[in-house]
């Protein structure tokens, strides 16, 4: 594989933000972004949502390596709140208002 192929290979992470239920910001990482929120609905996620849930995708950011997810995750959970806000309504994010709301279930 060329160097450029195993580059683009590697640049699989996305950086994510989650409304919760409690109207807080859950940001994390992962290479498959639908599968970690079935992770974190069904209580197989991150301890943070024991006491809240998952209610909106507010957020999301591919095209990442993991040294560079890790380094924007902890970026977006250093901002203040009223930042994280001009963050989501920048033009980085991937996702529209359609897609972003989970089921009830």
């Amino acid at each position: 594989m060329s160097t450029v192929m195993e580059a683009i290979s590697k640049m699989t992470w996305q950086v994510y933000i989650i409304m919760c239920s409690d109207n807080s910001l859950y940001t994390g990482i992962t290479k498959d972004v639908v599968r970690r929120i079935f992770q974190h609905k069904s209580g197989q996620g991150a301890k943070y949502f024991r006491g809240r849930q998952p209610v909106r995708l507010i957020y999301l950011e591919s095209g990442h390596n993991l040294s560079t997810a890790i380094r924007k995750e902890a970026s977006i959970k250093r901002m203040k709140r009223r930042n994280k806000f001009i963050l989501i309504s920048s033009p980085t994010n991937e996702i529209t208002e359609a897609t972003t709301k989970f089921s009830a279930s």
